[in-house]
């Protein structure tokens, strides 16, 4: 898709995310009440005893309930849609010819881990804290934009040898 276009596009999922929920845009905090659910589901007397858990579970409300999983789902459909019309929806490992699908699969899975690990120290990730943060003028937001950008232009030279 034209960049240009996404850009615009996204903006106004923002836009419209901040206006019919009154919250901004938050993949990592959606993972995080699935995993909660998980939780629950496999021992109930844990959670009631947690008090990390026990406060997603307030008022017998159940966490898959939450808009941010809505939003998780939203993201696995558009994705496949987008996928759908464009043509790319096939399976394809996409990667230098100097590393096997072994090695780029491990590092896409370390490097989802790490960037989730680093969405729940940071509580948030590049849509919640950044986009959602910088599109209401927070420092915060403009510091987490940074910090990502940044960190990746330093770990690429690190990880070149992947891709060149």
């Amino acid at each position: 898709m034209n960049p240009y276009l996404a850009g615009v596009l996204l903006g106004l999922v923002l836009l419209s995310a901040m206006y019919l929920s009154g919250r901004g845009l938050g993949a990592s905090g959606g993972i995080k009440y699935c995993v909660v659910s998980i939780v629950g589901a496999g021992s109930q007397e844990h959670v009631q005893n947690s008090t990390y858990y026990s406060r997603y579970f307030a008022h017998g409300k159940s966490p898959l309930k939450n808009w941010l999983v809505l939003e998780i789902l939203g993201m696995l459909a558009g994705g496949f849609i987008s996928g759908s019309v464009s043509g790319r929806l096939t399976w394809k490992i996409e990667k230098s010819p100097k590393i096997g699908n072994r090695r780029r699969l491990i590092m896409a899975f370390l490097g989802g881990v790490f960037f989730v690990y680093g969405a729940q120290l940071a509580r948030g990730c590049t849509s919640g804290a950044a986009l959602s943060g910088m599109a209401v003028l927070t420092t915060a937001g403009f510091v987490t934009m940074a910090a990502i950008f940044g960190s990746g232009y330093l770990f690429a030279w690190f990880f070149r040898k992947n891709w060149i």
